[in-house]
């Protein structure tokens, strides 16, 4: 299940997504994929702690990165100060934020609607946090 909160803005009442508890780590997402594969839980471990080394590398070449069933990792980067006049003014030197970017994979139906976001379970429920609190 999912936590949600109701949030008040400028007038107005909004859903919030919430995050409860410590985050899950590498060794649960290493216990779970061994137990879904013939993969063994200390390669499966090995293997996601060198991912986001080989996943910088690969974006260093200026390409995205897709991994079929997650999303696309790309980078992002941002300029210091608020712009130039000239294009010749613009050099490497006047990048000052590189950040990494991520889109979800989605597959599309015919009509234009989403079919299938693998990274979200089709069984996901939600559930407002201020119940389980009490508030």
């Amino acid at each position: 299940m999912a936590f949600y909160k109701k949030v008040k803005l400028n007038g107005k009442w909004y859903v919030r997504a919430v995050t409860v508890g410590d985050p899950f780590t590498i060794e649960d997402v290493a216990n779970r994929l061994s137990e879904a594969s013939t993969v063994s839980r200390a390669d499966t471990y090995a293997v996601l702690v060198q991912l986001g080394e080989v996943l910088g590398e690969l974006m260093s070449f200026g390409r995205s990165v897709k991994l079929k069933g997650v999303g696309t990792f790309y980078l992002s980067c941002r300029m210091r100060g608020v712009g130039a006049d000239t294009p010749e003014e613009i050099t490497k030197s006047s990048i000052n934020d590189v950040k990494v970017c991520f889109i979800p994979e989605y597959s599309r139906r015919q009509n234009g609607g989403i079919a299938k976001r693998p990274m979200i379970d089709k069984h996901l429920e939600w559930v407002d946090v201020d119940e389980l609190t009490g508030e």
